[in-house]
């Protein structure tokens, strides 16, 4: 997994609600990152996502405990097939549809923070481990580490806000 189709689900999220039809927010993903994050969000891996999900992936998105009626609200306003689940053409449909060319520095500054929860500065193995835990996920180490030097330009072992803002850049290329 590279860290850039790992930091999609996570730092990419809309800085509104994701019902909202307000101008795009998101830089773009390819299609790849899209099935990647898509992936993360499908813990069971089912190749659709239940409310049990997003709730847990609205969780590791940094957006709290939603209450049931407000993921009712956002499964019922992206189950565009009434389902009760989010296929990938829906989840697709959404991401694609909330991209745009741009992250202001205070979007990839949030994003950053998200993944260094204890304020140091870096992103570190122990931060990429608790993220991909909120998601459901569970890497192990040597993946993990991989995504770190795959992003990790002075070989410190961690990532700076500065290399990753430099990865952030790179998808927004793509």
């Amino acid at each position: 997994v590279a860290f850039a189709a790992f930091l999609a689900p996570v730092s990419r999220r809309p800085a509104r609600p994701l019902h909202d039809t307000g101008p795009p927010r998101m830089a773009a993903l390819t299609d790849e990152q899209i099935r990647e994050a898509f992936t993360l969000f499908d813990a069971d891996g089912s190749g659709a996502i239940d409310s049990e999900e997003m709730a847990l992936a609205m969780k590791g998105l940094g957006l709290g405990d939603l209450n049931k009626q407000e993921i009712a609200q956002m499964m019922q306003t992206l189950d565009t097939d009434d389902s009760g689940l989010i296929e990938y053409a829906e989840f697709e449909k959404v991401m694609k549809s909330r991209m745009s060319a741009k992250d202001s520095p205070e979007e990839i500054l949030k994003a950053f923070n998200l993944f260094d929860m204890d304020q140091t500065g870096k992103i570190t193995l122990a931060n990429l481990k608790a993220v991909a835990k909120m998601l459901g996920e569970s890497p192990g180490d040597d993946v993990l580490q991989e995504m770190i030097a795959e992003a990790d330009e002075d070989k410190d072992g961690c990532i700076s806000f500065h290399e990753f803002k430099n990865v952030m850049l790179q998808m927004k290329g793509k």
